[in-house]
């Protein structure tokens, strides 16, 4: 495999000021993640402060239980109970059969950072993924999309969630799953991998209960050898760890809540849209009622010292909530705003790996952080990484295609461009001769009949021009099957470096990838050597 460096832009404003270290947007951050000396005081800083680190480690390896493991997770779980330990840490919501590719990616990067950052500071860093369990938008999980017959399409999982649930509290049907999968590869088609990968998922889907289960057992597949640890953020045991926390933010609810507008606001005077949608009474938690089966977002109303459901589903009075906080922490869970202070509260963070989106909401917490007199780590953004196979690479090269411009704007213009070279433009000016002479000798006519057949002759006309338009349509398609096999190259090449007009990792699922090169070959990025400088990565495979 070959590694390219390539400058691409970021896929925000921000994310690209922050790659580059814009001071108006570095001073919303505490660290520079470019800057050796800032991992240096973060140590000092981590030091100052105490973490449940036996209990923590404890708690991972009895959710990490079932899942496939190896010499290198029992590592990493001893390592994480030692004094010294830190962990470079990041998440992502459980896709089904993973997701999109940057799910695999963020992994990756969380591997390759705490290898690095071992090895520059001579102590234990610990690889922790955090598995957005708590989220409940089953919408964003259910589906991957794979490339058929010349398209990318949309594959759903055909099991539907009516609640409002949290993706932990998802089943998954095994029989319905099962069958779901192998449609899946018998389309992908077979190669010498497919009945490797097809037992790996099957068993997958056997030793699994939910939608988090599944991606899990998937991952720890993929990465154990690399020590990774996992922990889905709903897990009842990891809020146990959290109910002090809880209570803190209970207490400081509306203290949060202002912190997080007010950085808004000064960022919005920089010219930035805020990331975080909050509204002035929002207490950043939800509680999970078992009558409703789903999660409520808690309101504060700080006039009657209540927190309050949306639509009034639920009421507690402060010291209601407080109590739920002390003795039922798994019927509390954290929003887009809480769930990075708990994470920064639990885990001895050298450095947090993040999408383009979650540096933007990340700048809006450092008020809120704060006020819990911590900092936030450095926020490292993950690799960014497109896959180019030989086959790809044959076609842009044959199609006389830079990499660069097909990975910032596609082929559909170098591909309408060569059907303009190969198109008979004088047939093309004869059938919008005939266009224009039907109207006009329409028009003629119209001027010498009765005007009660005026609707008939339209009706008429329109006809006859589409009659036309249809033979205008039938050469194009000839032209087009004349010359399949280049405009299948511009296809291809589009459907896997820049799906559906979107970077290939926000789209393309791992398992076609899996099924080519093998089950272990998204594992083995991890081994290459990367520069976390913002600049995209390509990897010739």
């Amino acid at each position: 495999m070959e590694l390219l460096n390539l400058e691409l832009p970021a896929t925000n404003r921000f994310a690209t000021g922050y790659l580059a270290g814009a001071p108006e947007i570095q001073r919303f951050f505490h660290y520079q993640y470019q800057s050796d000396t800032d991992y240096k005081e973060r140590l000092l800083e981590l030091k100052q402060r105490n973490f449940m680190r036996e209990e923590l480690a404890s708690c991972i390896e009895k959710y990490m239980k079932g899942f496939p493991s190896s010499k290198k997770v029992n590592d990493s779980l001893q390592k994480l109970t030692q004094e010294d330990s830190v962990v470079v840490i990041g998440g992502q919501q459980a896709g089904i059969l993973t997701g999109p590719l940057y799910s695999i990616h963020k992994i990756i990067s969380i591997i390759v950072l705490a290898r690095q950052k071992e090895e520059e500071l001579g102590i234990p860093v610990v690889p922790i993924f955090w598995i957005a369990g708590e989220d409940h938008d089953y919408q964003e999980v259910n589906h991957i999309f794979v490339e058929n017959e010349g398209k990318v399409q949309k594959v759903v999982y055909p099991e539907k969630v009516l609640e409002k649930k949290m993706v932990s509290d998802i089943s998954i049907n095994k029989e319905v799953c099962t069958a779901w999968v192998e449609e899946i590869i018998e389309n992908l088609g077979e190669t010498e991998h497919t009945n490797e990968l097809l037992a790996c998922l099957r068993e997958a889907v056997n030793q699994s209960e939910t939608f988090v289960d599944f991606f899990a057992y998937i991952v720890m597949e993929l990465f154990k050898d690399y020590g990774l640890l996992i922990i889905d953020s709903g897990y009842a045991g990891l809020r146990c760890l959290e109910k002090e926390i809880f209570i803190s933010q209970i207490q400081q609810a509306q203290r949060i809540t202002n912190d997080v507008k007010q950085v808004q606001d000064e960022l919005e005077k920089e010219g930035f849209f805020q990331a975080i949608d909050i509204s002035g009474q929002a207490a950043n938690i939800f509680y999970y009622d078992d009558r409703y089966k789903e999660r409520i977002l808690l309101d504060y109303m700080a006039e009657r010292n209540e927190f309050i459901g949306k639509n009034g589903a639920v009421t507690f009075t402060y010291e209601e909530l407080l109590q739920i906080a002390s003795e039922f922490p798994w019927k509390l869970s954290n929003n887009v705003v809480t769930r990075p202070i708990t994470q920064e509260l639990l885990f001895p963070t050298l450095a947090f790996i993040a999408g383009p989106g979650e540096i933007a909401y990340w700048a809006e917490l450092k008020k809120a952080f704060e006020g819990y007199a911590i900092k936030m780590p450095p926020i490292v953004p993950r690799l960014n990484i497109t896959l180019l196979d030989r086959s790809v690479e044959t076609d842009l090269h044959e199609l006389g295609l830079a990499l660069h411009t097909v990975l910032t704007s596609g082929t559909e213009k170098q591909k309408e461009d060569y059907l303009s070279t190969v198109k008979d433009e004088e047939l093309s000016k004869l059938f919008q001769q005939a266009k224009e002479q039907l109207i006009e000798n329409y028009r003629d006519i119209k001027g010498r009949i009765d005007k009660g057949l005026f609707p008939l002759l339209e009706k008429n006309q329109s006809l006859l021009l589409k009659q036309i338009e249809f033979m205008e349509g039938k050469v194009e398609l000839s032209l087009q099957e004349k010359h399949q096999v280049v405009l299948n190259k511009y296809i291809r090449v589009n459907n896997r470096l820049t799906p559906l007009g979107s970077p290939q990792e926000r789209i393309l699922n791992a398992i076609p990838f899996m099924n080519q090169y093998g089950i272990r070959f998204l594992a083995t990025l991890a081994n290459l050597s990367y520069t976390f400088d913002g600049k995209h990565k390509v990897i010739k495979i």
